[in-house]
């Protein structure tokens, strides 16, 4: 009799049969095999919060198949996601099989490698029923808000919403800081920035105050008085400083970060990143290697890193760098208070398998995506940069310009990786000042006075607003990305270039919940719970008192507000368009149908001009010249048509991308299918085409509302990855 060992995917499966050899068969489970109920509520908020789970719709051949197996196997390992919801999967596994306990033991790893599975394997443990309790806590949560909240706000706003625990405070996120920037009164102030001239070397100095101190410049009027008093006047170096700046390495990645620096130096969402990385763990058919997993476990809060993994690093380092790079000891990064700790940082498995000797094994996402992670985690280890940095003071009729820069001395972990910043302005200053002495009197070449408003604060993109999740205790790193792009999806947030905002609905909604249910927005209420859930994971919080202590205030907030709304709709405000009505000259708005989104008049039911919402590609028709609108058919996929349809016929399925054609200097287009991958010009008579490689792993990687589906009339939706109930 075999033993067999249930993982949640194949990929994990056929990398781990790799490692296990005969005696050993390694199954999938795709996940979760049963669920709660999707028609009705499926827990007893009467009777201690119980749960009734059903085997979820269109999984019978893997149970069955499961089945099959654990029956002729004289042991069955466990080995789902080592977190709440592998714990849950591992738990429901054994409860749907009928695994006797005696012959089921549930295993873990960090990562996918051989010694990291043996060594679980050998390792055996029982299922953890605190984290399986913190994961039935979350779910029933999500689901008593969901089920009850969301067909509320479908009677009181627009039918389809949904409402949820964590989206509906995140929206709200979104909200106030939109609000912030409407509410925002900029004020004036105004810099002078003077070049100067010393030793043949320019320099520019900023307007720091006078001799007194710091100060500023609040209007053209105290600009001026400066201008007036240093005009022809000669410019003193008053003093010089120079020193040496130390900068360390940021800490290897957790899920929040590695969301974040994705989205700032890779431009991936959140969901895509979690997407790749998940396909990293898992294994990738490395050439010569076979299928390998590359990175640690991908949702994590945690910045400690094993002892083998550290000594592979410093290993790397002082053969590539050299031992100058190496610092005496290895860096131990300290973990942020409340953070769960369960898994390592995320890092390569094998930190000598640098991104570029794999690059031909890999997508272009995951390449960029290891490397992101692979180069971290090394500069992690390295030494700290040293930054010569100098500093001057030079006088002039009685006001003060102070000029900095500095220079790398010692380059050390910026030899390789450099993190990233939300704000272009958290940058260090530039190059290095001319060599200047006290007493000095450099050459006067030019003045620039300014004037400047202050800004409002930025608008959330991806990146900040998983920083402000973490900070704010909302969520958990599990939920970041599947959070974002329920919001996204459900329309209450919508990105502009990378900045998100709030929709008409997304403010309508806001308003009533929080006139309604105060808690359920609430950062501070929704943080605390988080806390309660880890309480539960913990052992010290019983998870049906948390749920009834929650029940009771949520439906008396839910019957008053049915009570409050009695006949009552919330008006959700159009969005006003730039499109001007030709017809009767109002400016037109947007609705949304049973297709999706349109532009309608205002003037309705006296004008009811109605026209298909586009958006304008910024790339001319290769037929006639004219703008090329990005459209959204009734199946609900993108294409590309000229808007001098039906004047000009050419449409396509293919997305423009930024390349030119090498032939005729036409715009190119990604062709995308599952059979294919190339890159083609549409210019009538060129012809220019280039074959791209197709992988099978990289058919995930494509934007599946972009392409063109196999049959337009038979053309489904694919499954989104949700959230909240």
């Amino acid at each position: 009799m075999s033993k067999l060992l249930i993982v949640e995917s194949p990929a994990k499966a056929k990398t781990i049969t790799k490692y296990l050899g005969p005696g050993y068969e390694v199954a999938a489970s795709m996940g979760h095999l049963r669920d709660l109920p999707k028609k009705e509520l499926g827990v007893d908020v009467e009777h201690g919060f119980a749960a009734h789970y059903v085997p979820i719709e269109g999984k019978d051949k893997t149970i069955r198949a499961l089945k099959e197996a654990a029956g002729e196997a004289e042991c069955v390992y466990l080995a789902t996601d080592p977190d709440r919801e592998g714990e849950a999967i591992s738990w429901h596994l054994r409860e749907l099989l009928g695994l006797p306990k005696e012959k089921t033991c549930r295993i873990t790893f960090n990562e996918i490698t051989k010694k990291a599975v043996t060594e679980a394997v050998a390792a055996p443990r029982d299922l953890d029923m605190n984290l399986v309790d913190a994961q039935q806590a979350r779910r029933i949560l999500d689901r008593i808000v969901g089920y009850k909240l969301s067909p509320f706000l479908w009677r009181k706003v627009r039918s389809g919403l949904s409402a949820g625990r964590v989206q509906s405070v995140v929206t709200r996120l979104v909200v106030d800081r939109e609000r912030e920037i409407r509410g925002f009164q900029p004020e004036e102030y105004w810099s002078i920035d003077v070049t100067l001239e010393s030793g043949g070397k320019r320099f520019v100095s900023r307007f720091y105050g006078d001799l007194e101190g710091k100060k500023e410049l609040h209007s053209e009027q105290e600009t001026a008085v400066v201008l007036q008093a240093i005009d022809g006047a000669a410019y003193t170096v008053k003093s010089v400083k120079k020193a040496k700046k130390k900068r360390q390495p940021a800490p290897p990645f957790t899920t929040s970060t590695l969301q974040q620096e994705a989205s700032r130096k890779l431009s991936m969402t959140a969901k895509r990143t979690m997407a790749v990385a998940q396909e990293l763990y898992e294994g990738v058919e490395i050439a010569g290697m076979g299928l390998t997993g590359l990175i640690t476990y991908m949702r994590t809060d945690s910045l400690r890193i094993s002892e083998e993994a550290l000594a592979g690093a410093r290993q790397y380092i002082a053969g590539r760098f050299g031992e100058e790079y190496r610092p005496k000891n290895a860096r131990v990064f300290k973990t942020k208070k409340g953070a769960q700790d369960a898994h390592e940082a995320i890092r390569p498995s094998n930190p000598s398998l640098d991104p570029d000797s794999i690059r031909k094994s890999l997508t272009p996402d995951q390449y960029k995506l290891y490397r992101l992670i692979w180069s971290r985690f090394i500069a992690s280890q390295m030494a700290e940069a040293l930054l010569d940095t100098t500093s001057a003071d030079v006088e002039c009729g009685g006001y003060v310009f102070r000029a900095t820069g500095q220079s790398v001395a010692f380059p050390g972990f910026l030899a390789l990786y450099e993190e990233g910043t939300d704000d272009a302005s958290d940058g260090e200053e530039g190059a290095m000042l001319p060599v200047l002495t006290e007493g000095d009197h450099p050459a006067h070449v030019a003045t620039e006075p300014r004037q400047h408003f202050t800004q409002p604060p930025a608008r959330y993109t991806e990146a900040s607003l998983i920083k402000t999740m973490e900070e704010k205790g909302i969520g958990r790193p599990s939920t970041y990305a599947p959070t974002i792009s329920v919001v996204l999806e459900r329309e209450y947030v919508a990105k502009d270039g990378k900045a998100l905002r709030p929709t008409a609905l997304g403010e309508a909604v806001t308003d009533l919940m929080i006139d309604k249910f105060h808690d359920i927005v609430d950062v501070k209420f929704t943080a605390n719970m988080e806390s309660e859930l880890d309480g539960v994971e913990s052992g010290e919080v019983d998870y049906r008192k948390m749920l009834e202590q929650f029940y009771s205030g949520f439906s008396a907030e839910l019957k008053q507000a049915e009570i409050d709304l009695d006949k009552k709709r919330i008006k959700v405000p159009d969005e006003e368009s730039d499109v001007v009505c030709e017809l009767c000259g109002r400016k037109m708005v947007i609705k949304s149908g049973r297709f999706g989104k349109f532009l309608a008049c205002p003037g309705y039911p006296e004008c009811k001009n109605t026209k298909p919402l586009s958006e304008d590609t910024g790339v001319p028709c290769p037929v006639c010249g004219a703008k090329l609108l990005k459209k959204k058919s009734k199946s609900g996929y993108y294409y590309y048509g000229c808007e001098k349809n039906p004047t000009c016929p050419f449409m396509t399925w293919d997305k423009p991308t930024p390349k030119k054609c090498p032939k005729c200097g036409g715009v190119l287009y990604r062709h995308y299918t599952r059979e294919e991958k190339k890159i083609l010009c549409h210019v009538p008579g060129c012809g220019y085409f280039e074959e791209l490689p197709v992988k099978k792993t990289a058919q995930k990687a494509t934007e599946e509302a972009e392409k063109k589906p196999a049959r337009r009339t038979s053309a489904k939706k694919t499954a989104k990855e949700s959230g909240d109930e």
